[in-house]
């Protein structure tokens, strides 16, 4: 990964559609998307620490509701046909090795929290999580992690899509740049979501 210069993470305030919606805790969960060492540890120090140090406060919010953490992870050392068109555009991917694809230490799940492996940009291709979800009646989806104008845009479309909510945590997200990940948060207000921040968020379990 070539290394992401550092920027300060935007207090984004929502102004769409989805303002009306309220995070509710009786059937919400959060997504911890793809924080492994090999993403995170692609940011400049003073980025890094405040994207983990978010990430960690927005877990332990979860964890203090009885909200259910879930995780993503991609695999690394992905065959072609399971990484498909990601190598047209990303190249063969990560090495299948405990430096890159371990969750940060700090905010890695408990052993009752589950990980699903990633495939593609969305959360939700080729794995269990949306049935996780359905299980247990879940239709409040908050998600953190990288990246903005990635895998967080694609998972917040097919949460949109599939009727659950999707909450996505403007100061517990990071991306390539400050452009990028405020367009990514633009985006989701406008079409699919609702951006909040950690205040607003420990706000919700009140």
């Amino acid at each position: 990964m070539q290394p992401i210069p550092a920027y300060e993470l935007p207090q984004f305030r929502s102004g769409g559609p989805g303002d009306r919606w309220q995070v509710e805790p009786q059937n919400a969960a959060l997504l911890v998307h793809d924080m492994q060492d090999y993403f995170v540890n692609a940011f400049e120090p003073p980025l890094r620490t405040a994207l983990v140090d978010g990430v960690a406060r927005s877990i332990r919010w979860a964890r203090q509701a009885k909200i259910p953490v879930m995780y993503t992870a991609q695999p690394g050392s992905m065959s072609p046909d399971e990484r498909g068109l990601l190598s047209d555009f990303w190249g063969t991917g990560m090495a299948r090795r405990a430096s890159n694809i371990s969750i940060v230490d700090r905010i890695r799940p408990d052993d009752s929290e589950p990980v699903f492996t990633k495939w593609r940009y969305s959360a939700f291709v080729g794995n269990g999580l949306e049935w996780a979800l359905r299980r247990q009646g879940i239709h409040n989806l908050v998600i953190a992690g990288v990246y903005a104008s990635v895998g967080i845009l694609a998972t917040a479309l097919d949460a949109f899509n599939k009727d659950i909510r999707p909450f996505v945590l403007s100061d517990c997200v990071g991306d390539f740049d400050a452009n990028g990940h405020t367009a990514a948060l633009d985006y989701v207000a406008r079409y699919s979501g609702r951006v909040i921040n950690l205040n607003e968020l420990s706000a919700s379990a009140n």
